[in-house]
């Protein structure tokens, strides 16, 4: 009964992503103002800046950079004795990050002027290091789930990942480098790709 009622969740998880998703594109796509971009800069850029969390917030959206998460994953590839469960997490690395350069090439937003503390190329919408860090930390907290028996180090292990992809997002935004819009979109974009990822993964036994 209970699987039944997860089943039926799902769907409407990915239809409400979708429909926020299409709403930020388009407004994005007109060029307007988008309200939860001034409200995050309102907050996190002109009243919370500050030298130290600076420098906290630099250390986190490092969680998220390429050469970080890359480590982590040949640990894990090494680590993880079943080759099969942990092949998934390099191969998911290379398709989200081959996504989220597709998505910025279609988009081509520009990233916020005037208040960066990060000094980044490319474009912004959607947030790479959103899309990097929800794809791989968010696969983290499903294998974590599925896999680890031990109840407390699972607890762990969810609510940090959980913590480093709200944190990774806030930084971004924070640092000057994305809108909160560029964020959000790249985290829910990441969500619906690991619901569809891991579905395939286990249909066909990769997972089981």
């Amino acid at each position: 009964m209970l699987e039944k009622i997860k089943k039926n969740k799902i769907p409407i998880i990915i239809i409400i992503l979708l429909i926020f998703i299409t709403i930020i594109t388009l407004k994005v796509l007109q060029k307007k103002n988008i309200i939860i971009d001034e409200l995050a800069y309102n907050l996190l850029v002109a009243k919370l800046r500050n030298p130290t969390l600076t420098k906290i917030m630099k250390f986190i959206t490092s969680l998220s950079n390429t050469p970080v998460i890359t480590v982590i994953a040949i640990i894990l590839f090494l680590v993880i004795k079943n080759k099969k469960v942990s092949l998934t997490i390099p191969t998911n690395l290379v398709l989200i990050a081959t996504l989220n350069q597709i998505l910025k090439l279609i988009f081509q937003r520009e990233r916020p002027i005037g208040y960066r503390l990060l000094e980044i190329g490319g474009y912004s919408f959607p947030s790479g290091h959103a899309m990097a860090s929800t794809a791989f930390y968010g696969l983290l907290i499903y294998l974590s789930y599925k896999y680890i028996k031990n109840k407390n180090l699972k607890i762990f292990l969810i609510t940090i990942n959980t913590i480093v992809i709200i944190l990774v997002g806030i930084s971004r935004i924070y640092l000057g480098v994305h809108y909160c819009s560029d964020v959000l979109v790249g985290i829910s974009i990441s969500i619906i790709y690991l619901i569809i990822y891991t579905k395939i993964l286990t249909k066909y036994k990769v997972l089981n």
